[in-house]
């Protein structure tokens, strides 16, 4: 017993020491990079290489806001050092603005410029802020319209809207399970293939909408690697969560398609928001109308995972206000106004959640299908999936101006 204690004792030395020298060599390159930095903030040994030229300026229009006070706009500074504003021109004409914050701008920060200007309801107009290096950057508002104030009123039209765009199609789809249910195993191919050609096409198009957004943004938030790096980590995020427990199947599968869609919804209910916060209220009743034909076969495709089960009643109200309700809240947040870079983060999520969909009723089609060498290469497949992109496709053309 005496000599297993003695061999044991070593050999617990022997780990504590191997501990405390990775520490050390962990430590070790910490403090060099933090010597490092502490010298070149304390000399700053590229003075010598100053030539004299002004910083570099970078300046992003987040917000404009328009009411019977005037113009007000919201910047956000991104240039090397803080940015003074020095003048504000509105159609070429100088005028008087006050800044909150007032004083330099913060590389990150931002400051609301407010501007008594007597616009002109229907006309465009032209803001030039101008540095105190003499940069200026401009800003169009191609339509003045008053910015909408939130009221119980409106939020409840646009709650109606919301319904209407998001919840109601997705449950027209829901209400056709009772008669897909007698499907056989080829009609069962043809669905689950229809739900991936949807997906499909709400991938591709969430993702360019996610990187036009982000082009709009500041410099700083890295908009196309922000886009990518929010829908990779999304897509691995819900792939752990969903095989935390195994493979989804049946109802747990529905639900996750129902929450790729309902992120999309939320992206179009960003999209019918910003119509009508820009003053186009014929173009917002257009796009309620095309939002509301394109999202009737996304109820089919919450279905076909549960064609051979029976799922409680209340499951398909959960769906339908799963999938939709997004579009609630995607229209107020349009409307009231939104940040480019916030609404593509939330849009890259949704094309992660959308990705993470795909793979799990592709690995289900395949699973429904045992002993078939390359399900997703017969008939009944291909013309379902061929049949979901076409019909996203074509309905995607009347809301696309």
């Amino acid at each position: 017993m005496n000599e297993m204690n003695e061999m044991t004792a070593p050999s617990a030395a022997t780990t504590a020491t191997g501990a405390r020298k990775s520490l050390i060599w962990l430590l070790l390159p910490l403090g060099l990079l933090l010597l490092a930095i502490a010298w070149i903030a304390s000399t700053d040994p590229l003075r010598n290489f100053n030539n004299g030229a002004p910083p570099v300026e970078a300046l992003t229009y987040e917000r404009t806001v328009l009411d019977d006070t005037g113009i007000h706009v919201l910047l956000r500074a991104g240039g090397s050092e803080p940015m003074s504003i020095a003048q504000v021109q509105v159609d070429d004409a100088y005028w008087n603005f006050t800044q909150n914050p007032p004083g330099p701008i913060a590389r990150g920060s931002t400051a609301w410029i407010d501007l008594a200007y007597p616009w002109v309801l229907g006309e465009a107009h032209v803001v030039n802020i101008i540095t105190n290096t003499g940069t200026a950057f401009a800003h169009e508002i191609a339509v003045a319209v008053p910015t909408p104030v939130p009221t119980q009123s409106m939020l409840w039209q646009q709650t109606l809207i919301g319904i209407i765009v998001g919840v109601l199609p997705v449950a027209i789809g829901l209400m056709c399970y009772p008669a897909l249910r007698g499907v056989g195993r080829t009609g069962m191919n043809f669905l689950l293939a229809l739900t991936i050609g949807l997906l499909a096409f709400l991938l591709v198009d969430m993702t360019f909408e996610a990187l036009e957004l982000s082009a709009e943004s500041a410099a700083m938030f890295q908009g196309n690697s922000m886009v990518i790096l929010a829908a990779l980590a999304s897509f691995l995020i819900l792939m752990a969560i969903g095989r935390w427990r195994g493979t989804p199947v049946g109802l747990s599968l529905s639900f996750f398609i129902a929450l790729g869609i309902g992120l999309h919804n939320f992206g179009e209910g960003l999209a019918i928001g910003a119509a009508f916060a820009a003053g186009s209220a014929g173009l917002g009743t257009f796009l309620v109308l095309g939002f509301a034909v394109h999202n009737v076969t996304e109820g089919i495709g919450i279905a076909a995972p549960i064609l051979k089960a029976r799922p409680p009643l209340w499951s398909f109200a959960a769906l339908a206000l799963l999938a939709g309700a997004p579009a609630v809240l995607g229209l107020w947040l349009g409307s009231l106004a939104y940040a480019p870079q916030w609404s593509a983060l939330a849009l890259a999520v949704g094309a992660g959640a959308i990705a993470q969909v795909i793979v799990e009723v592709g690995a289900y089609l395949r699973r429904s299908n045992p002993g078939t060498r390359s399900p997703f290469f017969s008939p009944a497949v291909l013309v379902g999936f061929l049949a979901g992109l076409g019909f996203m496709y074509l309905t995607a053309a009347i809301i696309k101006i």
